[in-house]
């Protein structure tokens, strides 16, 4: 649904409307034709779906005074739309959000709404590829993963050395538990995508996740090319 923002004309506006998109980059405001993609039905989109679902039931499953904490929790819980304006979830919103951002950190479903406490930033990464050592390593990152917390990192397949924005590409590799030392991510890499190729740019991107409260960092990218 396309979301716009009156003023004495219209503003901006995003999102979808019929067969159009509206959005904005540095050049500004923007109108496409909308492409539906295919949908390749993947193993991560299936488990995504499932963990929603799983999720919308089990909020069903709470009792009147739980829903009414999470409803009543949401100003604590505010977020930002693309329009800069703040906006509240609902407490299902919350529910949802926070318990799924729990279980991609490897934590356990809260109940009853935890109170903010903060999640450790990612204030630096970088990423090196080499093709003869087929090895993909995370640096300058914090070191290991800060207690109650998850690392949660994406990556790219090899992509052109033209190409400057990955954002549609990232693909979840791994998860890094607390305590874990933060180093080569091959294995995992190699896994996802296969080998790494000289010459061609790969993408990662990082994030914190706040096991107990579901809480996530800003994540961080980091790009390099190939070596041999």
């Amino acid at each position: 649904m396309a979301k716009v923002k009156f003023s004495a004309l219209i503003s901006d506006m995003r999102n979808k409307l019929n067969g159009s998109v509206f959005s904005k980059n540095r050049g500004g405001s923007y109108l496409r034709t909308k492409v539906t993609p295919t949908n390749p039905q993947t193993v991560a989109q299936a488990a995504a779906r499932a963990l929603l679902t799983s999720l919308s039931q089990a909020w069903k499953s709470l009792t009147e005074e739980q829903r009414a904490a999470w409803n009543g929790a949401v100003g604590s819980w505010t977020t930002t739309d693309v329009f800069g304006d703040i906006k509240n979830p609902t407490g299902l919103q919350l529910y949802i959000r926070l318990n799924a951002n729990i279980s991609l950190a490897g934590g356990t479903g809260v109940d009853l709404p935890p109170v903010p406490s903060g999640v450790a930033p990612v204030l630096d990464l970088s990423v090196d590829v080499d093709d003869s050592s087929q090895s993909v390593t995370l640096s300058d990152i914090t070191t290991p993963v800060p207690a109650a917390t998850a690392l949660y990192v994406e990556a790219t397949p090899g992509l052109s050395p033209g190409v400057s924005n990955a954002n549609s590409k990232f693909r979840h590799i791994t998860t890094l538990a607390p305590a874990a030392a933060v180093g080569a991510v091959s294995a995992a890499y190699i896994a996802k995508f296969g080998a790494v190729v000289e010459g061609q740019k790969y993408f990662v991107r990082c994030k914190f996740i706040n096991q107990l409260t579901g809480e996530v960092s800003q994540p961080l990218v980091a790009q390099t090319i190939a070596v041999a």
